[in-house]
């Protein structure tokens, strides 16, 4: 997820990141994951990172209920609206 103005640490990698399934049809992942992909999503859209950091803002969904499990970035509709901002763009 690196870029040639962005680099990533090996520290900033969050868990689901290589815990993650193999299949890679996990529906959610964790915000911090999102995060850390974003610069590469951003330059390989030709997109600017606010915009890309703006739906994966608009796509991460708290807590059940205020207090049950971890939030979670909806993978499909994150993709889903990306590929509705590049295609207007």
């Amino acid at each position: 997820n690196s870029t040639a103005t962005y680099k990533v640490k090996k520290s900033d990698v969050p868990a689901d990141a290589v815990t993650s399934s193999g299949s890679g049809l996990d529906p959610d992942i964790s915000p911090d994951y999102a995060d850390l992909q974003v610069h590469r999503i951003a330059g390989k859209n030709h997109l600017s990172v606010a915009q890309v950091q703006k739906l994966v803002d608009e796509h991460t969904e708290g807590r059940v209920a205020g207090f049950m499990g971890e939030p979670r970035v909806n993978v499909l509709e994150l993709n889903i609206a990306l590929k509705g901002l590049v295609a207007k763009s």
